[in-house]
Protein backbone atom coordinates (compact mmCIF):
# COMPACT_ATOMS: atom_id res chain seq x y z
CA UNK A 1 0.00 0.00 0.00
CA UNK A 2 1.06 3.34 -0.59
CA UNK A 3 1.57 6.04 2.24
CA UNK A 4 -0.69 8.51 0.08
CA UNK A 5 -3.45 6.11 0.63
CA UNK A 6 -3.85 7.16 4.31
CA UNK A 7 -4.30 10.86 3.50
CA UNK A 8 -7.13 13.16 4.24
CA UNK A 9 -7.40 17.16 4.31
CA UNK A 10 -7.75 18.70 8.08
CA UNK A 11 -8.53 22.30 8.13
CA UNK A 12 -5.82 24.23 11.11
CA UNK A 13 -8.68 25.11 12.79
CA UNK A 14 -9.43 21.37 13.97
CA UNK A 15 -6.18 20.95 15.57
CA UNK A 16 -6.91 21.08 19.34
CA UNK A 17 -5.00 23.67 20.96
CA UNK A 18 -5.97 22.74 24.47
CA UNK A 19 -7.29 19.75 26.31
CA UNK A 20 -11.22 19.14 26.85
CA UNK A 21 -11.82 20.43 30.93
CA UNK A 22 -13.03 18.41 32.69
CA UNK A 23 -10.77 15.86 30.63
CA UNK A 24 -13.90 13.56 30.27
CA UNK A 25 -16.03 16.00 28.57
CA UNK A 26 -14.14 15.44 25.23
CA UNK A 27 -16.30 14.09 22.58
CA UNK A 28 -16.41 10.29 21.69
CA UNK A 29 -17.01 9.02 18.78
CA UNK A 30 -18.55 5.62 18.97
CA UNK A 31 -17.72 3.54 15.80
CA UNK A 32 -19.19 -0.65 15.46
CA UNK A 33 -16.56 -2.09 12.52
CA UNK A 34 -18.42 -5.06 12.10
CA UNK A 35 -22.12 -2.84 11.02
CA UNK A 36 -20.22 0.35 10.03
CA UNK A 37 -22.44 2.42 12.59
CA UNK A 38 -21.16 5.48 13.75
CA UNK A 39 -22.63 7.62 17.45
CA UNK A 40 -21.64 10.55 18.58
CA UNK A 41 -21.29 10.50 22.43
CA UNK A 42 -19.17 12.39 25.04
CA UNK A 43 -16.38 10.30 26.67
CA UNK A 44 -17.91 10.19 30.01
CA UNK A 45 -20.48 8.01 28.14
CA UNK A 46 -17.64 5.34 27.66
CA UNK A 47 -19.59 4.14 31.03
CA UNK A 48 -22.38 2.66 28.99
CA UNK A 49 -20.16 0.94 26.40
CA UNK A 50 -17.90 -0.90 28.91
CA UNK A 51 -19.43 -4.10 30.34
CA UNK A 52 -18.40 -5.62 33.90
CA UNK A 53 -15.72 -8.25 33.32
CA UNK A 54 -14.33 -5.89 30.38
CA UNK A 55 -10.68 -5.17 31.43
CA UNK A 56 -9.06 -1.59 30.51
CA UNK A 57 -5.49 -1.57 29.53
CA UNK A 58 -3.57 1.57 29.05
CA UNK A 59 0.15 2.92 29.03
CA UNK A 60 1.74 4.27 32.59
CA UNK A 61 4.51 5.79 31.04
CA UNK A 62 5.38 9.46 32.06
CA UNK A 63 6.86 12.27 30.06
CA UNK A 64 9.77 13.99 31.18
CA UNK A 65 11.12 17.51 29.93
CA UNK A 66 12.82 15.82 26.94
CA UNK A 67 13.06 19.22 25.00
CA UNK A 68 16.36 21.10 25.99
CA UNK A 69 17.86 23.78 24.96
CA UNK A 70 21.94 23.73 24.54
CA UNK A 71 25.34 25.93 23.25
CA UNK A 72 28.50 24.29 21.32
CA UNK A 73 31.34 24.52 23.15
CA UNK A 74 34.50 24.35 20.98
CA UNK A 75 37.77 26.34 19.61
CA UNK A 76 36.45 29.52 17.40
CA UNK A 77 39.51 29.28 15.01
CA UNK A 78 39.08 25.40 14.39
CA UNK A 79 35.57 24.68 15.18
CA UNK A 80 37.04 21.57 16.89
CA UNK A 81 36.85 20.68 20.56
CA UNK A 82 40.69 21.36 21.67
CA UNK A 83 41.95 22.51 24.87
CA UNK A 84 40.97 26.05 25.86
CA UNK A 85 37.64 25.76 23.99
CA UNK A 86 35.29 28.17 24.28
CA UNK A 87 31.42 28.52 24.89
CA UNK A 88 29.84 29.92 21.12
CA UNK A 89 26.14 30.79 21.65
CA UNK A 90 24.57 29.81 18.98
CA UNK A 91 21.22 31.86 17.75
CA UNK A 92 18.78 30.32 18.04
CA UNK A 93 19.92 27.93 20.07
CA UNK A 94 20.80 24.33 19.37
CA UNK A 95 18.11 22.39 20.55
CA UNK A 96 18.59 19.15 21.74
CA UNK A 97 15.25 16.21 22.10
CA UNK A 98 16.35 13.53 23.90
CA UNK A 99 14.53 10.07 22.72
CA UNK A 100 15.66 7.06 24.47
CA UNK A 101 19.03 5.78 26.97
CA UNK A 102 20.72 3.70 24.96
CA UNK A 103 22.91 0.78 25.83
CA UNK A 104 26.04 2.18 27.16
CA UNK A 105 25.10 4.04 30.71
CA UNK A 106 25.35 7.66 29.92
CA UNK A 107 24.37 7.30 25.74
CA UNK A 108 21.51 8.80 24.62
CA UNK A 109 19.82 9.02 21.37
CA UNK A 110 18.74 12.48 20.12
CA UNK A 111 17.78 14.60 17.92
CA UNK A 112 18.91 17.89 17.16
CA UNK A 113 17.81 21.41 15.32
CA UNK A 114 19.47 22.20 13.45
CA UNK A 115 21.89 19.32 13.38
CA UNK A 116 24.46 20.25 10.74
CA UNK A 117 26.30 22.70 13.56
CA UNK A 118 26.97 19.74 15.51
CA UNK A 119 30.16 17.51 14.58
CA UNK A 120 31.61 14.29 16.46
CA UNK A 121 33.73 15.10 19.50
CA UNK A 122 31.67 18.58 20.17
CA UNK A 123 30.10 19.37 23.44
CA UNK A 124 26.70 20.48 24.21
CA UNK A 125 26.19 22.24 26.97
CA UNK A 126 22.62 22.63 28.81
CA UNK A 127 23.44 23.88 32.31
CA UNK A 128 27.21 24.32 33.89
CA UNK A 129 26.33 20.64 35.75
CA UNK A 130 24.49 19.46 32.53
CA UNK A 131 27.28 18.86 29.28
CA UNK A 132 27.40 15.99 26.78
CA UNK A 133 29.28 14.66 23.69
CA UNK A 134 29.00 14.07 19.71
CA UNK A 135 29.77 10.91 19.75
CA UNK A 136 27.68 9.68 16.64
CA UNK A 137 25.77 10.99 13.57
CA UNK A 138 23.40 8.50 12.19
CA UNK A 139 21.67 8.00 8.93
CA UNK A 140 18.37 8.52 10.21
CA UNK A 141 19.03 12.01 11.26
CA UNK A 142 19.48 11.18 15.32
CA UNK A 143 22.96 11.51 16.69
CA UNK A 144 23.81 10.07 20.08
CA UNK A 145 25.51 11.71 22.89
CA UNK A 146 27.58 10.85 26.23
CA UNK A 147 26.09 12.96 29.11
CA UNK A 148 28.39 10.95 31.19
CA UNK A 149 26.24 9.86 34.05
CA UNK A 150 23.62 7.46 35.06
CA UNK A 151 20.29 7.76 33.29
CA UNK A 152 18.32 9.21 36.36
CA UNK A 153 20.36 11.46 37.03
CA UNK A 154 19.80 13.00 33.48
CA UNK A 155 16.30 12.29 33.58
CA UNK A 156 16.36 14.26 36.74
CA UNK A 157 18.03 17.11 34.88
CA UNK A 158 16.26 17.51 31.85
CA UNK A 159 13.16 17.53 33.98
CA UNK A 160 15.38 20.86 36.12
CA UNK A 161 16.32 22.54 33.08
CA UNK A 162 14.06 21.09 29.84
CA UNK A 163 10.32 21.60 28.53
CA UNK A 164 7.75 19.81 28.20
CA UNK A 165 7.55 17.95 24.63
CA UNK A 166 4.27 19.44 23.42
CA UNK A 167 3.82 18.46 19.28
CA UNK A 168 5.08 21.43 17.37
CA UNK A 169 1.08 21.93 16.14
CA UNK A 170 0.50 23.49 19.64
CA UNK A 171 1.13 26.80 19.56
CA UNK A 172 -0.41 27.97 22.78
CA UNK A 173 2.42 26.31 24.98
CA UNK A 174 2.93 27.41 28.52
CA UNK A 175 4.34 26.17 31.85
CA UNK A 176 0.87 24.53 33.11
CA UNK A 177 0.90 22.03 30.03
CA UNK A 178 2.89 20.11 32.16
CA UNK A 179 0.19 18.25 34.10
CA UNK A 180 -2.40 18.75 31.11
CA UNK A 181 0.03 16.50 28.98
CA UNK A 182 -0.05 14.01 31.06
CA UNK A 183 -2.51 11.42 31.69
CA UNK A 184 -3.88 11.00 35.40
CA UNK A 185 -2.41 7.26 35.60
CA UNK A 186 1.34 8.26 34.85
CA UNK A 187 3.36 6.71 37.07
CA UNK A 188 6.82 8.61 38.54
CA UNK A 189 8.38 5.43 38.36
CA UNK A 190 7.56 5.30 34.81
CA UNK A 191 9.04 8.06 33.53
CA UNK A 192 10.63 8.23 29.92
CA UNK A 193 8.33 8.92 27.17
CA UNK A 194 8.82 12.22 25.25
CA UNK A 195 5.22 12.38 23.95
CA UNK A 196 2.05 11.45 25.67
CA UNK A 197 0.05 8.52 25.55
CA UNK A 198 -2.76 10.47 24.34
CA UNK A 199 -5.90 8.39 24.34
CA UNK A 200 -5.69 8.40 27.77
CA UNK A 201 -5.55 11.67 28.26
CA UNK A 202 -9.71 11.81 29.06
CA UNK A 203 -9.94 9.80 32.00
CA UNK A 204 -10.48 10.99 35.00
CA UNK A 205 -10.00 9.86 38.77
CA UNK A 206 -13.79 9.96 39.30
CA UNK A 207 -14.74 8.00 35.70
CA UNK A 208 -12.25 5.29 36.65
CA UNK A 209 -13.72 5.06 39.78
CA UNK A 210 -17.15 4.63 38.63
CA UNK A 211 -15.75 1.97 35.71
CA UNK A 212 -14.66 0.59 38.69
CA UNK A 213 -17.78 0.16 40.71
CA UNK A 214 -19.47 -1.01 37.41
CA UNK A 215 -17.06 -3.97 38.03
CA UNK A 216 -14.71 -2.98 34.81
CA UNK A 217 -10.82 -3.91 35.85
CA UNK A 218 -7.68 -2.38 34.42
CA UNK A 219 -4.59 -3.68 33.65
CA UNK A 220 -1.20 -1.65 32.89
CA UNK A 221 1.53 -1.52 29.99
CA UNK A 222 4.95 0.70 29.93
CA UNK A 223 6.32 1.48 26.88
CA UNK A 224 8.21 4.83 26.87
CA UNK A 225 7.29 6.45 23.50
CA UNK A 226 9.84 7.73 20.96
CA UNK A 227 10.52 7.63 17.75
CA UNK A 228 8.38 4.51 16.57
CA UNK A 229 5.25 6.07 17.64
CA UNK A 230 5.72 10.15 15.99
CA UNK A 231 7.85 9.76 13.52
CA UNK A 232 6.59 10.52 10.08
CA UNK A 233 6.25 8.14 7.40
CA UNK A 234 8.77 9.59 4.56
CA UNK A 235 8.26 6.17 2.09
CA UNK A 236 6.12 5.87 -1.04
CA UNK A 237 5.47 2.65 -0.04
CA UNK A 238 4.76 1.86 3.93
CA UNK A 239 6.22 -1.83 3.69
CA UNK A 240 9.70 -0.16 3.29
CA UNK A 241 9.03 2.24 6.46
CA UNK A 242 11.57 1.70 9.18
CA UNK A 243 9.56 1.38 12.21
CA UNK A 244 12.25 3.02 15.05
CA UNK A 245 12.20 0.30 18.19
CA UNK A 246 10.75 1.64 22.16
CA UNK A 247 11.02 0.21 25.39
CA UNK A 248 8.18 -1.90 26.77
CA UNK A 249 7.33 -3.68 29.75
CA UNK A 250 4.65 -6.14 30.62
CA UNK A 251 4.97 -7.34 34.04
CA UNK A 252 3.75 -10.78 35.36
CA UNK A 253 0.94 -9.47 37.39
CA UNK A 254 -0.57 -7.40 34.17
CA UNK A 255 -0.08 -10.68 31.72
CA UNK A 256 -1.72 -12.84 34.05
CA UNK A 257 -4.90 -10.36 33.77
CA UNK A 258 -4.99 -10.13 30.22
CA UNK A 259 -4.63 -13.70 29.65
CA UNK A 260 -7.34 -14.99 32.44
CA UNK A 261 -9.58 -12.01 30.06
CA UNK A 262 -8.84 -13.62 27.60
CA UNK A 263 -8.94 -17.23 28.20
CA UNK A 264 -12.80 -16.27 30.13
CA UNK A 265 -14.24 -14.45 26.83
CA UNK A 266 -13.76 -11.24 28.52
CA UNK A 267 -12.84 -8.19 26.20
CA UNK A 268 -10.02 -6.70 26.05
CA UNK A 269 -10.35 -2.63 25.45
CA UNK A 270 -6.68 -1.14 25.18
CA UNK A 271 -6.34 2.71 25.25
CA UNK A 272 -4.11 3.97 23.03
CA UNK A 273 -2.06 2.83 19.74
CA UNK A 274 0.99 2.34 22.17
CA UNK A 275 -0.73 -0.25 24.30
CA UNK A 276 -1.89 -1.92 20.81
CA UNK A 277 1.43 -2.30 19.83
CA UNK A 278 2.59 -3.44 22.73
CA UNK A 279 0.22 -6.22 23.43
CA UNK A 280 0.28 -7.53 20.22
CA UNK A 281 3.85 -6.92 19.58
CA UNK A 282 4.84 -9.14 22.83
CA UNK A 283 1.73 -12.26 21.44
CA UNK A 284 3.69 -11.83 18.43
CA UNK A 285 6.98 -11.99 19.39
CA UNK A 286 6.33 -15.47 21.61
CA UNK A 287 3.45 -17.09 18.97
CA UNK A 288 5.22 -19.85 18.38
CA UNK A 289 6.30 -20.89 22.05
CA UNK A 290 4.65 -24.52 22.74
CA UNK A 291 4.36 -23.53 26.17
CA UNK A 292 2.55 -20.49 25.53
CA UNK A 293 -0.65 -22.06 24.07
CA UNK A 294 -3.12 -20.96 26.29
CA UNK A 295 -1.57 -17.63 27.43
CA UNK A 296 -1.53 -14.85 24.78
CA UNK A 297 0.83 -12.83 26.04
CA UNK A 298 3.60 -12.94 28.73
CA UNK A 299 6.18 -11.17 31.24
CA UNK A 300 8.27 -8.97 28.97
CA UNK A 301 10.96 -6.25 28.77
CA UNK A 302 12.82 -4.55 26.18
CA UNK A 303 12.87 -3.38 23.03
CA UNK A 304 10.27 -4.27 20.40
CA UNK A 305 9.43 -2.19 16.76
CA UNK A 306 6.64 -4.07 15.41
CA UNK A 307 4.85 -1.60 12.83
CA UNK A 308 0.89 -2.80 12.42
CA UNK A 309 -0.15 -2.00 8.60
CA UNK A 310 -3.98 -3.29 7.30
CA UNK A 311 -4.05 -7.11 7.08
CA UNK A 312 -2.18 -7.39 10.19
CA UNK A 313 -4.37 -10.44 12.32
CA UNK A 314 -5.26 -8.79 15.99
CA UNK A 315 -4.40 -11.66 18.91
CA UNK A 316 -5.51 -9.62 21.75
CA UNK A 317 -7.40 -6.45 21.41
CA UNK A 318 -11.10 -6.47 21.10
CA UNK A 319 -11.69 -2.81 21.35
CA UNK A 320 -9.69 0.26 21.25
CA UNK A 321 -9.94 3.75 22.41
CA UNK A 322 -7.62 6.25 20.28
CA UNK A 323 -7.63 9.81 19.31
CA UNK A 324 -7.93 11.11 15.59
CA UNK A 325 -4.34 10.66 14.31
CA UNK A 326 -2.17 12.71 11.41
CA UNK A 327 -2.34 12.04 8.21
CA UNK A 328 -0.35 9.25 6.74
CA UNK A 329 1.06 8.38 9.96
CA UNK A 330 2.23 5.16 11.50
CA UNK A 331 -1.23 5.56 13.95
CA UNK A 332 -3.45 6.38 11.59
CA UNK A 333 -2.56 3.04 9.60
CA UNK A 334 -2.65 1.26 12.86
CA UNK A 335 -6.30 2.80 13.26
CA UNK A 336 -6.96 1.38 9.77
CA UNK A 337 -5.64 -2.22 10.66
CA UNK A 338 -8.16 -2.35 13.56
CA UNK A 339 -10.89 -1.17 12.00
CA UNK A 340 -10.01 -3.94 9.10
CA UNK A 341 -11.60 -0.91 6.41
CA UNK A 342 -9.39 1.71 5.18
CA UNK A 343 -11.76 2.97 3.64
CA UNK A 344 -14.72 3.42 6.47
CA UNK A 345 -11.94 4.48 8.51
CA UNK A 346 -11.15 7.43 6.60
CA UNK A 347 -14.81 8.09 6.18
CA UNK A 348 -15.39 8.59 10.22
CA UNK A 349 -12.43 11.16 9.87
CA UNK A 350 -14.70 12.75 7.19
CA UNK A 351 -17.26 12.45 9.52
CA UNK A 352 -15.49 13.79 12.65
CA UNK A 353 -14.58 16.99 10.14
CA UNK A 354 -18.34 17.13 9.45
CA UNK A 355 -19.33 17.27 13.18
CA UNK A 356 -16.80 19.54 13.91
CA UNK A 357 -14.53 17.28 16.40
CA UNK A 358 -11.04 18.25 17.48
CA UNK A 359 -8.14 16.42 16.14
CA UNK A 360 -4.45 14.97 17.60
CA UNK A 361 -3.18 15.21 20.92
CA UNK A 362 -5.47 17.40 22.77
CA UNK A 363 -8.33 16.66 20.93
CA UNK A 364 -11.41 14.27 20.99
CA UNK A 365 -11.49 10.30 21.05
CA UNK A 366 -12.85 7.30 19.39
CA UNK A 367 -13.88 4.00 20.49
CA UNK A 368 -13.70 1.41 17.76
CA UNK A 369 -15.47 -2.12 18.82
Amino acid sequence: MKTSDFNYNLPLEFIAQVPADPRDASRLMIVDKDVKHIEHKVFSDIIDYLQSGDLVVWNNSKVFNARLQAHIEFDESTDKKLEGKKVFNVSPEIEIFLVKPMENVGVWQCLAKPGKKLHLGLQVRIADDFVGEILAKNDDGTILIDFNEDDISIRAKANQYGSVPIPPYIKNNNKGFKEKYQTVYASDEKEGSVAAPTAGFHFTPELIQKLENKGVEFAEVTLHVGLGTFLPVKTEKIEEHKMHSEWIELTAKNADKINMAKNEGRRVVVVGTTTVRTLEGIALKFSDDDKMVKNLVRPYEGEINIFITPGFKFKVVDALITNFHLPQSTLLMLVCAFANDRQFMLKCYQEAIKQNYRFYSFGDAMLIK
